[in-house]
């Protein structure tokens, strides 16, 4: 990542049904206090926009994240222009956004582990990768599916899903 960029970050599995609390205020806090500006929280699910003069790694934020919160949590670092990538290689452009979803994995899947994961199982709910990236299209949405947790246990790469509308406002706010 270049320097004086702006940063949209994604915390795996922080404030989902009680556990792992992260209150945001203290997020932005602790991300000032690491030197970074214009730092803006998004929904409680651990989504932070902001600016560093510095490169920023996935490293430096969970070593802090647990310092501060004791918390071990998986960090996804994008910028914008990364973000919008990820928006336009969307697999699924013909479906209603209301039921799209991004999985943000920390490293890129195994393609053979890839090529045995069963989604036929699954269907209507889809799903496709790109890079690091797990398209997901839940048609009974997210709260219904098996596919999520089936994808997780086979992987078993941190992942952190967002809907479209989230993934769309983090670009507006970069």
């Amino acid at each position: 990542m270049t320097s004086n960029a702006r940063y949209l970050v994604l915390l795996r599995g922080v404030n989902v049904g009680g556990k792992n609390k992260v209150p945001m205020s203290e997020l932005r806090s602790l991300v000032e206090s690491l030197g970074h500006t214009d730092v803006v929280t998004l929904i409680q699910s651990g989504n932070i926009v902001f600016n560093a003069s510095k490169a920023v790694t996935p490293r430096s934020l969970e070593a802090a994240i647990k310092k501060q919160f004791k918390l071990d949590v998986a960090v996804i670092v994008l910028t914008t222009a990364q973000l919008k990538k990820i928006i336009a290689a969307n697999p699924f452009k013909r479906e209603d956004t209301a039921t799209l979803h991004f999985g943000f994995m920390v490293k890129k899947p195994d393609a053979a582990a890839v090529k045995k994961l069963d989604g036929e199982r699954f269907l209507p709910d889809a799903f496709a990768f790109r890079g690091p990236v797990l398209y997901v299209h839940l048609r009974n949405g997210l709260g219904r599916s098996k596919l999520l947790p089936y994808l997780d246990r086979q992987l078993e790469i941190p992942t952190t899903v967002r809907n479209w509308n989230t993934v769309n406002k983090l670009v507006e706010l970069g």
